[in-house]
């Protein structure tokens, strides 16, 4: 199961998991969008890493608004 997982997060590179959690914080993803973003993030670090810094922006950002 754990070399099937690593497959199915493989299946979009770092470079669209990049481009999809940037159209995130402008539009809600379709299920399958969210589905891939999630099996890659499952298994990839880089991206995890990627992530954390976009909800940081995106907190600090919605902090300055208010």
């Amino acid at each position: 199961m754990k070399t099937l997982d690593r497959i199915l997060g493989h299946l979009v590179s770092c470079k669209d998991v990049t481009h999809l959690l940037s159209e995130r914080e402008d539009r809600p993803l379709s299920a399958f969008e969210r589905i891939k973003l999630e099996w890659h993030l499952a298994v990839c670090k880089a991206c995890m890493a990627v992530e954390r810094q976009f909800r940081v922006m995106h907190e600090a950002m919605r902090r300055y608004r208010q």
